[in-house]
């Protein structure tokens, strides 16, 4: 059956600005900010590199005595590094390294390691990078745009179907077969030779996921927002696909991992692409919602859609610099929508207080503690499909490729508590929601 074209049944709502009037971190045991030596001092041997198993005073002396020549270098390049993360967290010795050699790069003012910093390609994710005069396309990754929408929908939280709807939700791995020039438009944006893939997830930590209200921090403040007790939502985390990816491989078939002059011509061909790729990704997030809403047969108002890969200018520190984001939700647009794993909950939080200290920049989940093929070699011996089917809050998962299934198991990210935990603690949010998943959408053959 073919699928009706845009505009769908989601309804346009604005993202406000709230002021929560119950912060949250007098509910929470938090813990206290350090820098990402201290982080990374507390864990085992294994997970710091260069040091040896099982003496840890003399590890701890070791690890600082190499940080704080880092920091000495660091200096001369006017680069500041810093990690907001707590002691419970895991941070891997790794991801630091990473930080610190990514602030090395010219023009590099600053970076910040959030609490879900973890390992990527080259650069770490869960990081913010303010540059002047530069703009690095590797820094933002091949998923230009990526995000999270949230939507409310008209379905009965109270009374959650979770078999019925994980039964409706099929053929959305397909191409959309509806006219979506009208969607593009709506976003600024012309076809771009992509639009087979607008309105499918994709692959790697991607989802879509029907949750429902665990509980309400702040009344008021949510009331605002549109979100409400007894509602189911479909949190959406997508982007642009092959596009993104097609714009950073031209990238580096020219220049390689090497950033560019931001008053080049080379850097402002990147940023019409990247702008279009963004604006692409917030259009996909929006068809998949529709879809999926289109198979649950219901309707549903969009309250949230923040990006969490992109470069854009501002002022740090009174400087106007490119901020670039990988893996990194803003906190100068309201409402940020934080999930963890797909067996824990998501956190609907508003930034506090914006400052150059976080590089503007919040965790956008939270992190993975696990690579893939670590995920795979730990699990498949202790759990079937079937097991990883279900969570341990009772939800629904749809997922047909056993590789992803293992790779993506709630076991391979870190605790998404400890996470808000530091970001609350660190004075750069309240918490004004809780949402529990129902049904997670990844893949289905």
């Amino acid at each position: 059956m073919g699928e009706s074209a845009y505009p769908s049944g989601i309804k346009e709502s604005e993202c406000h600005r709230l002021t929560p009037s119950d912060p949250v971190a007098r509910r929470m045991s938090c813990r206290p900010m350090v820098r990402g030596a201290e982080v990374c001092a507390s864990r085992a041997a294994d997970r710091v590199p260069g040091l040896t198993r099982g003496r840890a005073g003399s590890l701890r002396r070791a690890f600082f005595g190499k940080f704080k020549e880092r920091r000495h270098r660091l200096k001369a390049t006017i680069a500041d590094v810093r990690v907001i993360a707590s002691t419970g967290n895991w941070i891997e010795g790794e991801a630091v390294q990473q930080l610190e050699k990514t602030a090395r790069l010219p023009g590099m003012r600053l970076a910040v390691g959030l609490p879900d910093l973890h390992p990527g390609k080259g650069s770490p994710i869960g990081a913010a990078f303010a540059v002047d005069g530069y703009v690095y396309p590797a820094l933002v990754g091949n998923d230009i745009g990526c995000g999270i929408a949230l939507t409310r929908t008209d379905l009965d939280g109270k009374r959650p179907k979770r078999e019925n709807w994980a039964e409706r939700l099929r053929n959305l791995d397909d191409s959309y077969d509806g006219d979506t020039t009208p969607l593009l438009a709506n976003h600024g944006i012309g076809p771009s030779g992509h639009e087979h893939s607008l309105g499918t997830i994709g692959s790697g930590n991607h989802f879509a996921e029907l949750q429902a209200v665990e509980s309400i921090v702040s009344q008021d403040a949510c009331e605002k927002l549109g979100i409400t007790a007894d509602a189911v939502y479909l949190c959406v985390h997508s982007g642009s696909r092959g596009l993104g990816e097609t714009i950073l491989r031209g990238h580096f078939e020219k220049f390689g991992s090497q950033g560019l002059s931001s008053e080049s011509s080379e850097a402002e061909k990147y940023l019409v692409r990247h702008h279009h790729a963004k604006r692409w990704a917030a259009a996909n997030r929006e068809l998949i919602a529709h879809r999926m809403l289109r198979r649950l047969k219901t309707d549903g108002v969009c309250l949230v859609d923040v990006c969490h890969n992109y470069v854009e200018q501002g002022y740090v520190d009174g400087v106007k610099c490119w901020v670039h984001r990988k893996g990194a939700a803003p906190s100068t647009e309201g409402a940020v929508i934080i999930p963890g794993s797909r067996g824990a909950f998501t956190y609907v939080v508003e930034p506090k207080d914006p400052s150059s200290h976080s590089a503007f920049s919040l965790a956008h989940g939270a992190g993975r503690k696990w690579s893939r093929s670590d995920s795979r070699a730990r699990l498949e011996s202790r759990f079937s499909t079937a097991d990883l089917a279900r969570t341990d809050l009772g939800s629904h998962v749809i997922c047909e490729d056993k590789d992803l299934l293992y790779e993506e198991a709630p076991q391979a990210y870190k605790n998404i508590t400890v996470v808000i935990e530091d970001l609350v603690n660190a004075g750069l949010i309240d918490v004004l929601a809780i949402l529990k998943p129902l049904v997670t959408y990844k893949v289905r053959r």
